[in-house]
């Protein structure tokens, strides 16, 4: 059997890097970006011990020279990509999350828009001619419920709408290949930086959803299997929601739960219009 081949952008830390572990488990070979190095080698060694390969990816996702440069790389060194998985958010999560009004936060959350939904752009740009000649391949942007309900900031609203439509588009222009582009929404993300804290630590409105949080590698778990679905293109151009595809696959979060949906308090995908 042929190794496959993935990218993931954004991979230093959050769902990146869970869902590089989730792909790991099924022994994929992956190619994870970042700004430095630094970022990078601990993630790499997870990867190695999940049971795939890590390679260290350094790039800024806001250069189009350095996207291309990784494709390349990719290229040379694989001669094949299967899956690219747009992450890469160009967010301060700090200064999203912060309370108050658009025009009271900083004007650099417009980054979200400009770097993160363009570098889903970009990277699908340079991607797709290998991942063509590739075959049987797939692109999946990760979204959220907040690009049809409010989360955070109108920024991160729009990045995330945008993200669902421009996935709607591109299928459109990739339907007689054998790529298939998909929007994805995870959960609500319990990543590393939180795992280890007890229920209680947690902000009093939080604690009651703490025990359905997902772990970041469920969506890579998902991705794997969509991979593999041999009828994977009906679903190209569709935003999916993570958990679903869970019960559609049989796959459980690495701590044994079936993750739930958030539709009936945070909204489904908007269905575009094909004229």
């Amino acid at each position: 059997m042929v190794d496959r081949v993935a990218i993931v952008t954004g991979a230093s830390r959050g769902l990146g890097r869970g869902t590089a572990r989730g792909l790991a488990r099924k022994g994929m070979t992956v190619y994870l970006t970042g700004r430095t190095v630094d970022d990078l080698e601990e993630v790499v060694r997870e990867v190695d011990a999940a049971g795939g390969r890590g390679f260290i990816a350094p790039c800024d996702h806001g250069n189009d020279g350095e996207v291309q440069t990784l494709i390349d790389r990719v290229e040379r060194e694989q001669g094949r990509l299967d899956l690219l998985v747009n992450n890469a958010a160009a967010v301060n999560v700090a200064e999203l999350t912060r309370p108050g009004p658009f025009w009271e936060k900083d004007l650099g959350l417009a980054d979200m828009i400009n770097i993160g939904l363009r570098s889903n752009y970009v990277a699908s740009y340079f991607a797709a001619p290998l991942m063509i000649r590739t075959g049987g391949s797939l692109i999946v942007n990760i979204s959220f419920y907040g690009a049809v309900s409010y989360h955070f900031s109108p920024a991160y609203g729009a990045a995330k709408a945008g993200t669902d439509k421009m996935v709607h588009d591109m299928a459109i222009d990739a339907k007689d290949t054998d790529l298939s582009i998909v929007s994805l929404w995870p959960g609500i993300i319990r990543s590393d930086n939180i795992r280890d804290l007890r229920v209680e630590d947690f902000p009093l409105e939080m604690q009651t959803i703490v025990p359905e949080m997902e772990r970041p590698e469920f969506t890579g778990l998902v991705i794997t299997e969509l991979l593999d679905d041999p009828e994977r293109k009906a679903l190209s151009g569709q935003t999916l929601i993570g958990a679903q595809l869970g019960r559609k696959y049989g796959v459980v979060d690495v701590d044994g739960k079936a993750p739930r949906d958030w539709t009936e308090t945070m909204g489904t995908p908007t269905v575009f219009f094909v004229r």
